[in-house]
């Protein structure tokens, strides 16, 4: 199939893999090397130990935002239990004043429990989440309003609040979703669609179920290395969490629960999944181009592994080119 013309190629920048000063020397390297947008992961902690890092991702925005010229979108905030979603929206506004020219989307998602019990709050079943974000949703909409709001609802409350410094227009706001309900959910109340793989069917299911021709966005993780072995034992060590079934991501609470989940993930995990391991520029292009050909509008890639010179170079020659022309 023909990559679509209206495709574009973003780069992921993993914050818990990297401190805040290289987060946003990455973003200068991707915006050199051809990637049109960005993703930031916004997390309390990193899901390992091996990873290693976690800064306050609304600091790292604002230093975005002088630091390059490219849109930018949290990949995904989660703004029902560590953050109420008044802050969030405040923290929003001010992202999309400082970016300028429609530069930011907000991302949201229902969250982990790895970020989001730090406060000794009871981590919520599914749907209670979900019903959680819809919400928060809602109130971070009127707030963006610029007028003064009060809300009593079901989870949240706010009382006379008004945000004085709001865009000329509203963020857009983009929902993760990873299930059926989720799907759902964000083809009600999303003014786009974020998921980790290739999902043709789960695209589908948001344009069905209400999302219509609103974007779809996609995230992946690549592995360039000249050594492919090398390339497979650095995504086992780093990022072994991307290989754990079922709802473990979003029950664990901390990083040494998900290293020790992360022992019973092998190397031949890393090489089943097909995620794009070293240096043929034909694996990571079928790569991206699944996203593609499964109906996405966009997809964001974050190399893990050290050696981020020798990626943006590889992807500014050999991979975006053959993907944008």
């Amino acid at each position: 199939m023909t990559t679509p013309q209206a495709m574009t190629y973003g780069y992921f920048l993993a914050s818990e893999d990297y401190g805040p000063r290289a987060l946003v020397e990455q973003a200068r390297m991707a915006e050199q090397a051809g990637f049109t947008s960005l993703w930031i992961s916004d997390h309390f902690h990193p899901w390992t130990g091996a990873q290693g890092h976690s800064p306050f991702v609304w600091s790292v925005i604002g230093a975005l935002a002088e630091a390059t010229s490219l849109p930018v979108q949290t990949a995904v905030t989660c703004p029902t239990v560590r953050t109420h979603p008044a802050v969030i929206a405040q923290a929003a506004a001010t992202s999309a004043v400082l970016l300028g020219e429609d530069r930011f989307r907000l991302g949201v998602g229902s969250g982990e429990a790895l970020n989001e019990h730090i406060l000794g709050t009871v981590w919520p079943e599914a749907p209670v989440r979900l019903e959680m974000l819809e919400e928060a949703v809602g109130v971070i909409r009127q707030l963006m309003t610029g007028e003064q709001t009060s809300h009593y609802g079901k989870h949240y409350t706010v009382e006379n609040a008004r945000l004085y410094d709001v865009p000329d227009r509203p963020v857009p706001i983009d929902v993760s979703g990873f299930g059926p309900a989720a799907v759902e959910l964000a083809a009600r109340i999303g003014d786009g669609f974020i998921t980790m793989d290739p999902d043709e069917e789960g695209v589908a299911h948001f344009r069905r179920a209400g999302g219509g021709q609103a974007p779809a966005r996609g995230g992946v993780k690549v592995c360039y290395d000249v050594d492919r072995e090398a390339a497979v034992r650095t995504v086992r060590q780093r990022w072994p969490n991307m290989f754990l079934p079922g709802e473990l991501g979003q029950v664990l609470p901390t990083p040494a629960h998900f290293e020790q989940a992360g022992q019973l993930v092998t190397e031949q995990h890393v090489t089943d999944a097909g995620l794009a391991c070293g240096d043929d520029p034909e694996e990571h292009i079928r790569g991206l181009t699944a996203y593609a050909d499964a109906g996405f509008d966009a997809v964001f890639v974050n190399q893990i592994g050290p050696d981020l010179h020798g990626f943006f170079d590889f992807y500014r020659t050999k991979v975006l080119p053959q993907l944008t022309r």
